[in-house]
């Protein structure tokens, strides 16, 4: 199996406002709300729309979810899993390895640091005259997507077994 079989896209949530609600509650920003659509579009362009998406049920994460969800063309379906809300990379890896064989690209939508320490950790490392091509970014920020592939069923899929494949922030999804 090519390592591109199955492909994992890692969505942060969009750029949140901070009113005086619980962590839980909060709302997207201005920002958030602009950058949410690229995050769909880039999707749809790229060629990286999902079979399925799970989706923290945190506010900020559902609403990202909403506005990338309308630029993508069809209707993808989604499962608003609580245990993605303040997952450790160990909860989310769990939640990655539950994921059914039938579906081959699945688009989590997430929180900091989970999302960006399993997208590191699952990462290959690239070969040493690589450079910097293959490694995800130490910076993660809102709205931010890293998809990496695999060849392994999803039950299988453990660190440094993934491909990066594509990385992108809001700013180069203009």
């Amino acid at each position: 199996m090519d390592d591109t079989a199955r492909r994992l896209v890692l969505l942060r949530h969009a750029k949140s406002d901070w009113p005086d609600v619980p962590d839980h509650e909060r709302p997207l920003a201005r920002r958030g709300r602009r950058d949410a659509p690229l995050a769909g579009r880039w999707l749809r362009r790229s060629g990286y729309v999902p079979d399925a998406v799970v989706c923290s049920t945190a506010r900020r994460a559902r609403e990202t979810w909403d506005l990338a969800a309308a630029s993508l063309g069809r209707a993808v379906p989604v499962r608003y899993e609580p245990r993605a809300y303040g997952a450790t990379v160990l909860g989310l890896l769990m939640l990655v390895r539950e994921l059914p064989a039938e579906q081959h690209t699945v688009l989590f939508v997430g929180h900091n640091p989970g999302i960006a320490e399993l997208a590191a950790g699952l990462a290959k490392r690239p070969e040493p005259d690589g450079g910097q091509a293959g490694r995800v970014p130490a910076s993660f920020p809102t709205a931010a997507i890293a998809v990496l592939g695999f060849g392994e069923a999803w039950d299988a899929v453990g660190p440094g077994q993934g491909r990066l494949l594509a990385f992108a922030v809001p700013a180069g999804m203009r």
